[in-house]
């Protein structure tokens, strides 16, 4: 399953329909309020302002995570993490998509509280030391990984990209430590 169609999937579960949450429709995607979204395209010129409206500025940029927090025939409004607040207007609603799941290379450059890493197999040539690390340090709380215990040893030990002294495998094993209590 893609990253949309869990996207799809996680909006029913962790934001379901309500007649309390207004919603717009764009192609097949429903945008909610309470959604989270990530802006996947830099957009230097985006008009926004802080959410106490002491300050104002331009530009929204790939990457950034936010929640939708109204919804109206004209625009969707977003608060980003950093409490910029951004209207979008329907011309622009490409550059935002649903942030329930995300990529590794997507997640680049961002911290979440609770990583939840799946890892079935693929490509050994993409299955690197290096992947999984970045994938693991998005986690600042709480990291679960779910998956193949032998794909996840080969991504350990293929370290065919730029070599890194990051301790990786001792992490995982102190994860690891902490449930075989």
């Amino acid at each position: 399953m893609g990253t949309k169609n869990l996207n799809k999937k996680m909006q029913q579960i962790l934001n379901p329909k309500s007649q309390f949450k207004k919603e717009k429709q764009f192609g097949d995607i429903i945008f909610r309020e309470g959604d989270k979204i990530m802006q996947v395209k830099n957009n230097y010129d985006i008009y926004w302002e802080s959410v106490d409206g002491k300050s104002y500025g331009s530009g929204v940029y790939n990457g950034d995570l936010g929640i939708i927090s109204n919804v109206n025939d004209e625009a969707i409004e977003v608060i980003f993490d950093d409490e910029k607040v951004v209207k979008y207007e329907n011309s622009v609603l490409e550059e935002i998509e649903h942030a329930y799941a995300v990529t590794i290379h997507k997640s680049q450059g961002s911290e979440f509280k609770v990583v939840v890493m799946i890892i079935t197999s693929g490509s050994p040539m993409l299955y690197t030391r290096n992947l999984l690390y970045t994938g693991v340090t998005r986690a600042k709380e709480f990291l679960i990984i779910i998956g193949n215990e032998q794909v996840l040893a080969r991504m350990i030990e293929n370290a065919d990209t730029k070599k890194r002294n990051t301790g990786l495998k001792f992490k995982i094993e102190k994860f690891a430590d902490i449930f075989n209590m």
